[in-house]
């Protein structure tokens, strides 16, 4: 079984900054084997794709996160972080974590198509 457990969320101000962590275990669950995804989802709004990084490193976000928020993982230490700058208040959301290893299929973006998730992050960012 996979576990994904979120961290590191919290209240800031606009303007701020926070750094979500997401730990991954499983007896036999390695990294490298998945590309992992952070989406967000605020109160009745559907749930969004925010970034993804690929098995190879490659990363993708959406519009309006790019040159805010930053995907990096760590294989060696099965964690996947988000750096998130420049926050605003329509940044407040729970954040959660995804991992898919399906390479093929559906795009990144596709919540559907991530075989597991964590639990989430709420992020609340204040005017």
């Amino acid at each position: 079984q996979v576990q994904l457990v979120e961290s590191g969320g919290g209240l800031v101000q606009a303007g701020g900054s926070l750094r979500l962590s997401c730990a991954a275990s499983g007896r036999t669950f390695s990294l490298s084997n998945y590309a992992m995804a952070w989406f967000r989802q605020a109160p009745g709004k559907e749930r969004e794709f925010v970034a993804c990084i690929t098995w190879s490193g490659g990363t993708y976000y959406t519009d309006s996160m790019k040159g805010r928020f930053t995907i990096s993982r760590d294989n060696a230490k099965n964690t996947v972080s988000l750096q998130m700058n420049s926050l605003k208040p329509e940044d407040t959301a729970v954040y959660h974590c995804a991992a898919r290893s399906v390479r093929s299929g559906p795009g990144l973006h596709v919540p559907s198509s991530y075989d597991y998730w964590g639990q989430g992050t709420q992020v609340t960012v204040s005017s």
